[in-house]
């Protein structure tokens, strides 16, 4: 009976310890904190697949103009991500992104391309859309860029979170 009145006393004063901590959090007079629950809200990944802005590579009045340089991502999301040529040039699109996800599949035309490790490169020989869908699982910068074209502003960054 000793030991049990021990326990239940020891039980006791850790929770009113516990408590004690909470109200003393409750008093932080700290304006921002709503802000950083929404901000964390808002950048946890979800079940379903999101969409990454589109990147067209070209148009037909500058064949070396991109639409979009940087994208950024959040760890463990799945997303879908449509790469476009749209210049009418042979693009050779290359990004070090694919080795530092989990890539589910590719979709070119409705038919897919489901594999075992990553793509060395994207190549449009034509104009037209390539979609990738992976999952992201390792925070960090990485580059994407069509390397004969790096001096032509075709390039630009991923940021995974």
């Amino acid at each position: 009976m000793r030991k049990f009145q021990a326990f239940a006393l020891a039980s006791l004063v850790g929770l009113a310890l516990s408590l004690g901590q909470v109200w003393a959090q409750d008093n932080d007079d700290d304006d921002d904190a709503p802000a950083k629950a929404e901000a964390s809200a808002a950048e946890k990944p979800t079940r379903a697949s999101k969409d990454v802005p589109e990147l067209i590579l070209g148009a037909k009045d500058d064949q070396f103009t991109v639409n979009q340089k940087d994208f950024e991502l959040i760890s463990g999301q799945g997303y879908r991500w449509k790469i476009s040529a749209a210049g009418g040039l042979e693009y050779k699109f290359h990004t070090d992104l694919f080795r530092n996800v989990w890539n589910n599949q590719i979709v070119i035309s409705d038919l897919e391309v489901h594999m075992n490790g990553a793509p060395a490169w994207l190549e449009f020989d034509a104009d037209g859309t390539i979609q990738v869908q992976f999952t992201t699982v390792r925070p960090g910068v990485y580059t994407w860029s069509v390397p004969d074209l790096v001096d032509k502003g075709m390039k630009g960054r991923i940021t995974i979170k």
